[in-house]
């Protein structure tokens, strides 16, 4: 009686640990980039009009940025960056200027809705 009753609070403790392990990972979530255009790693032909940056969940713009720097480290000139229509998850940055070849490196950081702050980057080249 004894054994199966240990067994049993062991199994007890150890799904309360996987459970509140699983509780705050939901809670601690983060914007995370899932999606960009062009995508990172990627060769182009035609210089991009916009970047569109997608994330796991929505945020702030007026607390989030992206900025686009040449392979000589130099920032390129771009529009402010919005929203998409009706998505709060997904970052439009227009570029008014055709971009020359070579690599790019797009460098973002952004503000989740629920405050939480996330940064990375990713490069591309325009051939």
């Amino acid at each position: 009686m004894f054994k199966k009753t240990t067994s049993l609070c062991r199994a007890l403790a150890v799904s309360a640990v996987l459970l509140g392990g699983f509780i705050s990972q939901q809670a601690s979530a983060h914007a995370h980039l899932k999606t960009e255009t062009p995508a990172a790693d990627t060769v182009v032909t035609v210089s991009p009009s916009e970047l569109s940056l997608g994330f796991s969940e929505g945020i702030e713009p007026n607390f989030s940025k992206i900025t686009l720097t040449d392979a000589e480290n130099k920032t390129v000139k771009t529009g402010s960056m919005t929203l998409a229509a009706n998505d709060k998850t997904q970052a439009v940055l227009p570029l008014p200027e055709t971009l020359k070849s070579g690599k790019y490196l797009v460098t973002w950081s952004v503000v989740s809705v629920d405050g939480h702050k996330t940064h990375g980057q990713y490069s591309f080249t325009v051939k």
